[in-house]
């Protein structure tokens, strides 16, 4: 793969010191800034309970500005990505070849799931008699878990077609906008010199989204801190102690996860991942305070970019894995399933732990763009396995948002573990940069002030191709 060549100038330009004094860099930064923002929700929410309640419009907006940008960035990325990877094999093995991490991995989160519950009983003790539950807190859900568990796979994978191209777009489904985006590639590709004016048409779109991308997620901060009021100011700093050992464990068990699964999978592609989570702290940030890992889809891709993976290969891996690699999610579903056996003393053989370690590998896949998606995909599988009963999702349901903030924040982490492994799997990462940028010798302040201008590319040269621009930073899309 062709690497960029810093210019003395560009590199110098990324290593030098920034000279300002720390508290301004602090606050500056997105990172210091939605930190401030986190803290001063809390404080919020604590001396003005009722108007930090009235501050939920604040995080809504700013996720539903993010998921607006979303289906029309993925299409770009993926499209210009696909017609600059040179042939539509290298794009069919990539894929491949991620389905297969995301299978591996998925179940490996599964089974710890369900070892972790075998081991420390969070619900056990409880005695809860499932008569005694109340069924009208589940009605929510009843509809959509009862449809998941009859459609089944079959009817998951028709839902990847959309009714139209411009509904994909519409309902926001990222999984259909992907299935458009690969088609769309793969025939522009094949169009030859004829499609190279469209593949520039659409490079440029991206640089465009991207920069509008740049304006909203300066946001962020108050995105979060309207998200953390209301939460605190609603249920209160003191419902933390509420939550109980299944929080407790379900946190460690995320933490867990990632450093030791996730870090030895990074470790054998020659990466930390704790300097992955560093760079990306920001993001993680947002997405501790929004509870959601669609408010930072595509700051993400941008940042796995810059740090040199090729643009391909982020454009597959990213969105496929927002359906199918919810690392943290699948803890989570056999976690509750099994909480709520022992909860309700419903005896588990070990067949039956293998039989919803099963079925959670089919249901943990729809998961993703389905309202209250933790509750309905669990009802789902419970659905499928009527040894459990259902109506014990009611014992989960008041600490499925605190539950939810792990579940973004560890799917995300899974995610861009993903990308990194696939794409040194693939041998699309420049090391010495992705090295670089991790290490914090090549700065990424760029990416949080917008992008350059896109630099023209040379006669010949593939659409994904790193093209030397400032600041030593690869051209593309998402890299520019």
């Amino acid at each position: 793969m062709h690497q960029p060549t810093p210019s003395p100038a560009a590199a110098g330009t990324a290593a030098r010191p920034d000279a300002r004094p720390l508290h301004v860099r602090f606050t500056r930064s997105l990172f210091g800034q939605v930190l401030i923002a986190l803290v001063l929700g809390v404080v919020l929410g604590l001396a003005a309970p009722e108007f930090a309640a009235k501050l939920k419009p604040l995080g809504d907006a700013f996720i539903k500005l993010i998921k607006m940008l979303i289906g029309p960035i993925v299409f770009c990325v993926v499209v210009a990505g696909i017609c600059g990877a040179g042939e539509l094999k290298k794009v069919g093995r990539v894929g491949v070849k991620a389905v297969i991490y995301f299978e591996i991995v998925t179940t490996i989160a599964l089974a710890l799931g369900i070892a972790l519950a075998y081991v420390f009983q969070p619900g056990a003790g409880m005695n809860v008699n499932p008569a005694s539950l109340d069924a009208s807190a589940m009605s929510a859900y009843v509809d959509n878990a009862s449809k998941m568990a009859s459609g089944g796979t079959v009817d998951f994978l028709l839902k990847l077609i959309p009714g139209t191209m411009v509904g994909a777009f519409a309902n926001g489904d990222v999984l259909q906008v992907l299935l458009i985006s690969v088609l769309f590639g793969c025939a522009l590709s094949l169009t030859g010199e004829t499609g190279k004016p469209l593949v520039r048409v659409i490079d440029n779109l991206s640089q465009t989204l991207f920069k509008m991308m740049s304006f909203i997620i300066k946001l962020a901060p108050l995105g979060v801190l309207g998200a953390v009021a209301f939460t605190v100011g609603k249920y209160g700093i003191g419902s933390l102690k509420q939550l109980g050992f299944l929080v407790v464990l379900f946190y460690g068990a995320v933490v867990m996860f990632v450093l030791v699964v996730l870090g030895t999978v990074m470790r054998m592609a020659g990466f930390s991942v704790l300097k992955l989570i560093r760079y990306l702290r920001a993001e993680l940030l947002v997405v501790l305070g929004t509870a959601s890992s669609d408010s930072v889809l595509p700051q993400v891709m941008r940042k796995l970019e810059f740090m040199g993976i090729r643009k391909s290969v982020v454009g597959l891996v990213i969105p496929t894995g927002y359906s199918f690699n919810l690392d943290a999610f699948s803890i989570y579903l056999t976690l509750a399933a099994v909480f709520i056996a022992q909860a309700t003393n419903t005896p588990l053989a070990m067949g039956d732990l293998l039989g919803i370690l099963a079925v959670a590998l089919v249901t943990s896949k729809g998961a993703h763009g389905i309202p209250g998606s933790a509750i309905v995909i669990l009802a789902a599988t419970l659905s499928a396995h009527p040894a459990i009963p259902a109506i014990g999702l009611v014992l989960v349901l008041s600490v499925d948002w605190f539950i939810g903030i792990a579940r973004a924040v560890g799917n995300l982490v899974g995610n861009c573990v993903a990308t990194v492994v696939v794409a040194a799997w693939e041998k699309d990462i420049d090391r010495e940069r992705a090295h670089g940028v991790l290490n914090g010798t090549i700065a990424a302040t760029e990416l949080e002030e917008g992008m350059p201008a896109p630099a023209p590319l040379a006669p010949g040269l593939a659409a994904d191709a790193p093209v030397q621009t400032r600041a030593g930073m690869p051209g593309g899309a998402a890299g520019g």
